[in-house]
């Protein structure tokens, strides 16, 4: 089925303009729009610009395709990968919608057809690289092709503070001069507010209104351990989620490449995925991940931007990614379709350490250099923190958060805190005393009173500060010294090979003019991520007995229809819409209909196969 252009549309109301909530319910099956969807569908339908900061999972796809299908004209969608076009362009088709994408990969004949659909008129969306979209001959293309809208996806890519800066992003505030009159929008899932503001200036979009939304995900579950036999660590998380799908992040090719091989080793299907890898090579193991119901992908970030797969149930890191926004985006990819999820880090000093290298070693100016150490420096607080993890990770954003979410470690299991400003006096001492040239490596051997030959060598064992630290084990001088560079109280000079050095803040410890409590070491196996594990487990097996079986089977002939047409399972149907269908157990097509997610093209493709499963399990 395709979307029809004429006047008589049903989908057209009165007034002879398409009708919003008409095209959520008969195009993508919605009964009705989510939070703040609305708002912004009729602001770009009225031919309005829009800035949208909503969270994955929140639906910010419909918020231009919705608008695009109720104007006139093609819809332009800027996004950053081939990958990501392709998954969009073929969900689109499955909902009978004309959609096409202009990437490096299409051969000569596609290009010809694509051109000859959109000079017919016959595209209603063309997704198009942002190195594409700003050239001579895209304009020339396009020529006196109506456009309905110009999407901006992952536009966080086009600031310089975050994550994803991509350099070729920068020229697109040259498209309000080249399309005026064209509604614009410019929509990502993560961004602070100076990265948000940073959007807004690059894009031109100073007059656009701007539409943001909690960036809760109250259906993800997070866990911070410190390291401690990681992949043993990693294996008992894994064991919580046998058969479902999902991702383990580790920083470099290398270990991307020993873990995948060692899980499989352990009965965990897994694939690698890094940009070192052969492209073939990649984007089939990305169509697996894709494609199959319970794969663990290991990859380094370079994997996930835009992945819209929903039923991811979990995601891993085995490293400390570069910022809260890095992490939350990660975290982000578990759980779109709204169902629970888990996301799980293994963290350590080596990792501070490693990324600061990172950020010195750049090519990037003094500027952006000290905001990513900050930004390193608001993630190693939220691993630190004793209180709500949610609550610190939302702070970072600007939104406020009561604490106490229920749904993190920290919550299900509070952690203990102890007035260290003793501990911290001496661990301050330790770095002064030595010269502001040591690691913590050296530092929590003066402590503890560890003769060696670097502490004999430096003099440091006839310090007094030497052995001064005997109280207290390796392990917590080693949460100490993290606690304290993330409390600002001492800083990490890679150019001195990672020594440490003291911030003017550590004077006020020093005079006792300040106090300094740190959370307690917790158990490595403890019961928060026993009691964390299990309240996500029993959330997904609310499916019992008949209805889980029956789900079984509907899963079953949604994985036989997308092997036939070569496409991922939740192209058909996501898993929320099959959980719809077990225990609401529609009979006809017209209760098909009723199901969220069930729209007109899918109806028609679908319905009888799955009505014939669900007939078979009648109770």
């Amino acid at each position: 089925m395709e979307l029809m252009t004429s006047r008589t549309d049903p989908l057209f109301d009165r007034e002879g303009a398409r009708n919003p909530l008409s095209v959520l319910k008969q195009v993508y099956g919605y009964p009705a729009f989510r939070g703040k969807q609305a708002d912004v569908v009729a602001q770009v339908v009225a031919g309005g610009d829009a800035v949208v900061l909503f969270p994955t999972g929140a639906g910010k796809s419909l918020c231009f395709q919705v608008p695009a299908l109720c104007r006139d004209g093609v819809g332009l969608v800027v996004s950053p990968l081939i990958a990501l076009m392709r998954d969009q362009v073929e969900a689109l088709k499955q909902l009978g919608v004309r959609a096409a994408a202009l990437n490096s990969s299409l051969g000569r004949d596609e290009f010809v057809d694509l051109r000859r659909s959109l000079d017919r008129g016959e595209l209603d969306f063309l997704y198009v690289t942002p190195e594409r979209i700003v050239t001579p001959a895209f304009r020339e293309m396009i020529g006196n092709t109506k456009i309905a809208l110009i999407a901006i996806d992952e536009a966080h890519c086009v600031s310089q503070w975050g994550h994803d800066f991509r350099p070729e992003y920068r020229d697109l505030g040259r498209l309000a001069q080249e399309y005026p009159g064209v509604p614009r929008m410019a929509l990502t899932a993560t961004a602070d507010p100076h990265t948000r503001e940073d959007i807004i200036a690059r894009l031109g979009l100073e007059d656009a209104t701007v539409f943001t939304t909690s960036f809760d995900r109250p259906n993800i579950a997070y866990e911070i351990v410190e390291r401690d036999q990681p992949r043993q660590q990693l294996l008992s998380f894994l064991s919580r989620h046998e058969g479902e799908s999902g991702i383990v992040y580790c920083l470099s090719r290398a270990k991307v490449e020993e873990t995948s091989e060692w899980l499989n080793t352990q009965g965990i299907r897994s694939l690698p995925y890094h940009a070192g890898m052969e492209r073939e090579l990649r984007d089939a193991h990305q169509d697996a991940f894709l494609k199959e119901e319970s794969l663990c992908l290991v990859a380094t970030v370079a994997f996930g931007m835009g992945i819209d797969k929903p039923n991811v149930r979990y995601v891993a890191h085995l490293d400390l990614p570069g910022s809260v926004e890095a992490y939350y985006q990660e975290t982000g990819r578990a759980g779109r379709d709204g169902l629970p999820s888990e996301v799980w880090m293994a963290y350590g000093m080596v990792d501070v350490i490693q990324r600061g290298r990172m950020i010195d070693g750049g090519n990037a100016g003094d500027d952006i250099k000290r905001v990513e150490r900050a930004k390193l420096n608001a993630l190693l607080a939220i691993c630190e923190t004793a209180g709500c993890r949610r609550q610190a990770i939302l702070a970072h954003f600007g939104e406020t958060h009561p604490g106490n979410c229920g749904n993190c470690d920290t919550c299900l299991k509070p952690v203990e805190t102890w007035d260290g400003t003793e501990a911290a006096i001496k661990a301050l001492a330790a770095v002064y005393r030595t010269g502001e040239r040591f690691g913590t490596g050296h530092l929590i051997d003066v402590l503890t009173g560890n003769e060696n030959e670097r502490t004999i060598r430096f003099g440091h064992v006839d310090m007094p500060v030497f052995g001064a630290g005997r109280d207290l084990p390796t392990r917590t001088w080693q949460s100490v010294y993290r606690q304290l560079l993330a409390a600002g109280l001492v800083r990490v000079d890679h150019e001195a090979f990672g020594a440490l050095k003291l911030e003017p803040e550590a004077r006020a410890v020093f005079r006792h003019e300040r106090q300094v409590l740190f959370r307690k070491d917790r158990p490595t196996k403890g019961k928060a991520a026993k009691n964390a594990g299990a309240r996500a487990a029993n959330a997904r097996n609310a499916l019992e007995g008949a209805d889980m079986e029956l789900f079984e089977a509907l899963r079953a002939t949604r994985m036989e229809i997308a092997k036939a047409l070569s496409v991922p399972p939740y192209v058909v149907f996501p898993d929320t819409t099959l959980i719809a269908f077990a225990t609401e157990r529609p009979t006809s097509r017209d209760a098909l209909l009723g199901i969220s997610g069930v729209g007109q093209a899918k109806l028609e493709r679908y319905g009888d196969d799955f009505l014939a499963v669900i007939r078979s399990h009648q109770r």
